[in-house]
């Protein structure tokens, strides 16, 4: 499972022109699948996205968690380009990505993992186009993958 956390100030996704998911400040997390994954590295992956600490404290500093900010929110995007295969050609391979009967089911028990400890998840729709826009705040991306945490 790999997933890129974008701090921002605000986030929206739209599908054909329709607002259909929106934050404040917060994390978009682009969630990629991989046909490996279960439900113990969705777990793992949901327990640090919670407990990431890279919002700034008072100092300045990033050390506070977004389940520790009053109002901060989550815009979860599934994204099967994160396992795209780049090193032969010029086209990109998606074969490492998993198939939507098995992604699925596994994006939706993260984000209700989210939920379950205490952050408002807002969403995209899963397979759908979609046009996601963001006021990145740093910038600040971390990647994380499941086979390094």
């Amino acid at each position: 499972m790999r997933i890129v956390i974008q701090r921002v100030l605000s986030a929206s996704v739209s599908i054909a022109g329709e607002q259909v998911g929106s934050i404040s400040q917060g994390f978009v997390l682009l969630v990629g699948i991989t046909h490996s994954d279960g439900e113990q590295q969705v777990r793992r992956m949901a327990a640090k996205v919670a407990q990431i600490r890279i919002l700034s404290d008072a100092a300045g500093k990033m050390n506070v968690a977004l389940r520790d900010v009053a109002g901060a929110a989550v815009l979860s995007i599934s994204q099967f380009t994160l396992y795209a295969d780049c090193r032969h050609g010029h086209r990109p391979s998606f074969i490492e990505a998993a198939r939507a009967e098995h992604a699925e089911p596994l994006y939706e028990l993260f984000n209700e993992l989210l939920r379950d400890y205490g952050l408002h998840v807002e969403t995209g729709r899963f397979g759908a186009d979609m046009q996601v826009s963001l006021v990145n705040d740093g910038p600040v991306t971390i990647i994380l993958d499941s086979e390094e945490i």
